[in-house]
């Protein structure tokens, strides 16, 4: 089992969903909550007096219907809506919003490639080519013309994706806005991610005094490390 640097009961757990809490599915709509999971969170949350956050890529409202009522926080779309507790409104970033040119552009690009999956943010999109890895090539083609970076967004490597972000938002600041507010302030966060997307956090948390872990790096896949979460609740050292 991968060790914390130090007790249990000095963290705050910070994790991404996709690929780290679950399995990667083809579309974002089909990934599967496994059994079990859901128990060590509200466990592990429990033992963290609330400290349980979800840092991911996707909006909140999905991680609602996957994982409701579990997070004490979440950031989503790498931190462009910030929840910071279950019983308030989420605040969102001012940012430049999507031209709708991009947006007929890409719909119909997914449309000449059946299998690709144009998933629409509050500031942003992911062109997902799973389904069409031969569509890879038209699509980076496509955002190169789209010229992006004049308008205030970057195009972002994530795993048979390429996502379309505001600049300054990522992960890292996502890390850092949760750690100020309890009941994760003085904690020490372990975040945990899967992607290019994630290292921001990766980052973050280790320059905060956590632990910043990587899956294939740290943890062979989501399973295993689904595995140590399970581990890590019935862990006997909390107090030390």
């Amino acid at each position: 089992m991968t060790e914390l640097p130090f007790s249990p009961s000095r963290m705050a757990l910070l994790l991404d969903f996709d690929g780290t809490l679950v399995d990667i599915a083809p579309t974002p709509d089909s990934v599967v909550v496994p059994a079990g999971l859901v128990d060590d969170l509200l466990c592990l949350k429990k033992r963290l007096g609330g400290a349980l956050a979800i840092i991911t890529g996707r909006p909140i409202a999905q991680i609602d219907h996957f994982l409701p009522g579990i997070p004490h926080a979440v950031a989503g779309e790498h931190g462009v809506a910030l929840r910071r507790a279950p019983d308030v409104a989420a605040v969102h970033a001012s940012l430049p919003e999507i031209h709708a040119a991009w947006l007929e552009e890409a719909d119909e690009t997914a449309a000449r490639y059946p299998g690709v999956h144009v998933e629409r943010k509050r500031a942003g999109l992911v062109l997902h080519y799973r389904g069409a890895p031969g569509a890879e090539q038209a699509l980076r083609e496509m955002t190169s013309r789209w010229g992006v970076e004049r308008y205030g967004f970057g195009v972002q490597e994530a795993k048979m994706a390429l996502e379309l972000r505001p600049d300054g938002v990522d992960k890292g600041q996502a890390v850092r806005r949760v750690m100020e507010e309890m009941p994760f302030r003085g904690r020490l966060p372990v975040f945990v991610g899967d992607d290019v997307t994630d290292m921001d956090g990766v980052l973050a948390a280790r320059e905060l005094g956590g632990a910043g872990w990587l899956i294939p790096d740290d943890f062979p896949d989501a399973a295993s490390f689904r595995e140590w979460l399970h581990k890590l609740a019935e862990d006997k050292r909390w107090n030390v």
